[in-house]
């Protein structure tokens, strides 16, 4: 778990400390891996543009779990050349800023990790389902797609917003977060070109009639509840 920086560690500033953990290391290694692999595993880079769009998000998980496992460069920072001062300073932004110590840090990793795994939901089952129907050859309009065009980015644009910016905000986070945002719009709209050409005037009376990423609003309940039920009736490859 991440933990509350101290003022000094026997003698030695606690942002010494953190750089020079091991175990905080190894365990930011651990987890990069992990999540590393479940993106991959459902997003998988062909061409040269969802590269672009792989490796912004690789930078994103590194610098996220890299500053919450190991070394916490935007409190140093803050602390360095901002002349932030707390009795508490704690490596989580937002426990540090807002003064609830501990609490504060429960209470956004608890409301971080529900949006989060909202997003990582949509992402999976967004995923699962275009790939069946590209197996099938045909144009998917059913399930998420009914209410957005391209759920799997909805959800990755929310697991990261939950992870990187809820609860554990960062520099590199919060600057990146827009970035993958442009990044993946250009994605969706080079895909839709592609559609176009594949389906003709199906797929223009669907883009007319369904949102490109963000679901209209008395449908926000309806898309989270899908996205928990049906992974169990769609298969993974």
């Amino acid at each position: 778990m991440p933990y509350r920086i101290p003022r000094s560690v026997g003698g030695a500033s606690a942002i010494d400390v953190s750089l020079t953990n091991p175990v905080a290391w190894g365990l930011a290694l651990i987890v990069i891996v992990v999540v590393s692999w479940f993106f991959y595993r459902y997003f998988a880079p062909d061409s040269w543009r969802e590269w672009v769009g792989a490796g912004v998000v690789q930078a994103f998980i590194i610098a996220l779990y890299a500053e919450m496992y190991g070394f916490p460069l935007t409190i140093y920072l803050l602390v360095r050349f901002f002349g932030l001062d707390r009795e508490y300073v704690s490596t989580n932004l937002w426990s540090t800023l807002v003064g609830f110590g501990e609490t504060g840090m429960f209470v956004s990793m608890l409301l971080g990790y529900a949006v989060a795994f909202v997003g990582i939901g949509l992402f999976a089952q967004g995923w699962r389902q275009v790939y069946r129907a590209r197996q099938d050859n045909r144009l998917v309009t059913d399930g998420l797609y009914r209410y957005v065009r391209h759920p799997q980015y909805t959800g990755l644009f929310i697991a990261l917003f939950g992870e990187g910016i809820i609860h554990w905000p960062t520099i590199f986070s919060v600057g990146l977060f827009p970035l993958v945002i442009v990044v993946f719009t250009w994605l969706a709209r080079r895909e839709e070109r592609d559609m176009i050409n594949k389906f003709g005037e199906d797929y223009q009376t669907y883009q007319r009639e369904v949102p490109m990423f963000l679901p209209q609003r008395d449908h926000w309940r309806d898309i989270v509840t899908e996205s928990r039920s049906s992974g169990d009736n769609i298969e993974d490859p």
